[in-house]
């Protein structure tokens, strides 16, 4: 389990004033939370917590060190439950932090990591990754950064589905076990050109046929005239 740092400060008034100012000095508004804490407001770096969001999204655990103006600072481990973005700006607008009991299960997606190169693109398939997340339930201490898939055994027309991955000990994958995550097709572009080769056979097939009827049929004779008679054998 990897844990982040991030540095906050307690914040003692939550009306919309003093929000809008910490947005101006550059601070996001925020809070803490959970089943045994009490809620703590909280001021954040906007710079600070953008860097964070980019390198680790949503997904890491986060040690929040808070400074409640006193001598002693609070360490709380968290996730993060929301982010709230300004639209017009595409900064953050608010965070909330959930206290994370490393006693408890959690649920959150987990990233699969895709290795190996399949048979069947060698045989000329085309590798489809249909799920990039599966989500888990296991306890804070166990949850993995990624899990890994192993595609190079698949073959044109094979898939791997949930039930084949291979997770750690105490993790349970809560998403469907026949669901797919990766799978070998047939060329899309291949099964047009068949196509439009049957096609392209198909005319010259007919045109073949157009002109054997032409030459193997005497032509109709013309309105109010009889039509030529055959030349006799032998004259």
């Amino acid at each position: 389990m990897e844990v982040t740092d991030l540095a906050a400060q307690v914040r003692k008034e939550q009306k919309k004033g003093p929000a809008r100012r910490l947005r101006q000095n550059g601070f996001v508004p925020a809070v803490f939370y959970g089943r045994s804490a009490e809620n703590i407001l909280l001021a954040i770096k906007n710079d600070e917590l953008a860097k964070l969001y980019k390198d680790k999204k949503n997904h890491a655990f986060i040690k929040l060190i808070i400074d409640d103006g006193g001598n002693k600072k609070i360490e709380k481990l968290s996730l993060i439950k929301e982010l709230q973005v300004q639209p017009l700006t595409g900064k953050f607008y608010h965070a909330d932090f959930y206290e994370v009991d490393i006693k408890r299960k959690i649920s959150m997606e987990v990233s699969l990591r895709f290795v190996g190169k399949a048979i069947g693109v060698e045989n000329g398939g085309e590798l489809q990754h249909i799920r990039r997340e599966v989500k888990v339930s296991c306890l804070p201490l166990n949850l993995p950064d990624h899990i890994d898939v192993d595609v190079t055994n698949l073959d044109i027309g094979d898939s791997i589905k949930i039930r084949d991955l291979k997770i750690g000990e105490g993790i349970t994958i809560l998403d469907r076990p026949d669901s797919a995550v990766a799978a070998v097709q047939v060329v899309k572009v291949v099964k047009e050109a068949a196509k439009e080769e049957a096609a392209t056979e198909e005319g010259a097939a007919a045109a073949e046929g157009e002109t054997t009827t032409a030459a193997g049929t005497a032509a109709p004779a013309e309105k109010g005239k009889a039509a030529p008679a055959e030349k006799e054998k032998g004259k």
